[in-house]
């Protein structure tokens, strides 16, 4: 599993915390330090809300017409994605609100 987190982030923070509460053994991706891995891009880039839209600003949402723009826009500026995400299994979920993550846990 790998977890997209940003540690100054309230939501990031207890999403984190409830995985160690459960024992889930996960990679933890600082995407704002690290970018997002290229293996990860369109699977995010699938994910309904994955872009905070005021990160991005109205002209940048103006012009995501597919996944592929939403892929290139989220490399080329990882502090756009929402945050917390958790990858598992070919399968990625956005915790808002953190609890949401468990559904790739349990």
């Amino acid at each position: 599993m790998r977890f997209y987190h940003n540690p100054r982030c309230s939501k990031s923070r207890q999403a984190l915390a409830l995985l160690e509460e459960r024992g889930a053994k996960v990679e933890i991706i600082r995407y704002l330090d690290d970018g997002i891995l290229e293996d990860d891009l369109l699977l995010l880039a699938s994910l309904d809300g994955i872009v905070r839209k005021k990160e991005a600003g109205a002209e940048a949402m103006a012009i995501l017409h597919s996944v592929d723009d939403v892929a290139a826009l989220l490399k080329a500026q990882p502090k756009v994605l929402e945050r917390p995400v958790l990858i598992a299994n070919g399968q990625a979920v956005i915790g808002r609100p953190p609890e949401d993550i468990l559904q790739l846990v349990e």
